[in-house]
């Protein structure tokens, strides 16, 4: 992460990476993409047969899509670009989001809007927020017309209800506003038979476009892939190669190598979906421990049900935060970070107040410092016994702990 203005608080516009796996990958997927590397790719440029894994991928979702009702990209961000560029109008995004939304739509010029989430969930706005925050913007000469959501979310790292998904889909829907799902986190759900997951495609599927970031489920950030499904109607057809046109001008492609390797994993070989599940297993316990953490140093945050990450709360905290210069999410960063030795992004990334102390904790850095720390996590029955993850923990406790102790301490007498 950088800041734009090292002396102040200027416009944050490089924000924080998804919360990355810190496991080693699969030796079949590595392969593949060493051996597509190796021989250049497909005479014609590209890899025919992404369309199709893509398809199979969501159809085992319940999501059953056409070759021709698909596109790739270099990212989701690319996509989304892609889709609002095709749409046009302002757009619409729950407060706090991914951090790379709002920077994909402003690039544009285009307006957006945060709208409020319940507390029960980040990632989907609440449905008389939208509606109220859609009348002001039509009132003030604004043009909404797309609007993006999570059910599984970055950064709060929460699954939405399925009832708040159909009332906010409904709202949206009766407002004329075409959705973007970001379903990136879908398959990390930590608990996925205790947790219901609905897609708002399940739901409205003639005003749905599904994106998924490989690098959620699968790839490293650094191996940059994504898929799109669309509507399966005419205008979902429209908009698909809308978008199409806007990758195509961007140059927008997923390379060859990495290409390969997407195909490999969206086809769901034993390897990478036994990974997968020992993957968010892993990551599970530890965002559980960092969670308990956390509270009991009395910060808050929501229980973690999917994802590679958990959203803090440090506002219980201030005082004490305030005796080390830490007024704010940026200064709040500044101060974690150092003090943990890895990135912590604030709140403001994600689209919260500035004045909020809020921060995302990445599971990822607690599984160790090298490969062999790393698999040795991934392969024990106890990862929180070990000794390098203890210490990442201890460690973490400690700092909360201490920011606890202060505050109590310069708590006032009732």
């Amino acid at each position: 992460m950088r800041r734009t203005d090292p002396e102040g608080h200027g416009p944050v516009r490089y924000g924080p990476s998804l919360p990355g796996h810190g496991l080693p990958l699969p030796a079949g997927l590595s392969a593949v993409l060493a051996d597509a590397a190796d021989h250049g790719g497909d005479e014609h440029g590209g890899v025919p047969g992404l369309p199709a894994a893509a398809c199979g991928y969501f159809a085992r979702r319940g999501l059953r899509a056409r070759p021709d009702a698909v596109a790739a990209a270099p990212g989701a961000p690319a996509l989304l670009l892609a889709v609002t560029a095709a749409l046009g109008g302002d757009v619409l995004v729950p407060r706090p989001c991914a951090a790379w939304w709002v920077p994909q739509v402003r690039v544009l010029g285009r307006s957006v809007f945060h709208v409020a989430t319940p507390a029960e969930c980040g990632g989907v706005p609440d449905p008389y927020a939208l509606l109220e925050t859609v009348r002001r913007i039509r009132a003030e000469g604004g043009d909404p017309r797309l609007l993006a959501l999570a059910v599984a979310d970055d950064p709060t790292a929460t699954v939405a209800p399925p009832e708040l998904v159909h009332e906010t889909v409904e709202a949206a829907a009766g407002e004329g506003l075409h959705l973007v799902s970001d379903e990136t986190w879908r398959d990390t759900v930590h608990r996925p038979h205790g947790t219901v997951l609905l897609s708002p495609a399940e739901m409205l599927p003639e005003r749905v476009t599904v994106v998924t970031d490989l690098a959620g489920p699968f790839l490293p950030t650094s191996w940059p892939a994504a898929v799109a499904r669309f509507p399966a109607t005419a205008e979902g057809a429209g908009l698909r190669a809308r978008v199409l046109d806007v990758l195509t001008a961007l140059d927008a492609r997923v390379a060859d190598p990495v290409a390969a390797a997407a195909v490999y994993a969206l086809d769901e070989p034993p390897e990478v979906a036994q990974r997968l599940a020992a993957g968010v297993a892993l990551h599970a316990r530890v965002a559980n421990a960092v969670y308990r953490i956390v509270v009991s140093a009395g910060a808050l945050a929501r229980p973690p049900l999917a994802g590679r990450h958990l959203y803090a709360d440090l506002g219980p905290l201030r005082s004490a935060l305030g005796a080390h210069g830490v007024g704010d999410a940026q200064e709040l960063e500044d101060f974690l970070t150092g003090r943990l030795g890895m990135p912590v992004p604030g709140g403001h990334r994600f689209g919260d107040d500035l004045a909020e102390l809020r921060v995302r904790l990445s599971t990822g850095p607690f599984l160790g410092t090298t490969a062999e720390e790393r698999i040795q996590s991934l392969l024990s029955p106890a990862p929180l016994e070990l000794p390098h993850v203890q210490r990442a923990l201890n460690h973490l406790g400690s700092v909360l702990d201490d920011l606890r102790d202060d505050a109590q301490r310069w708590e006032p007498p009732r």
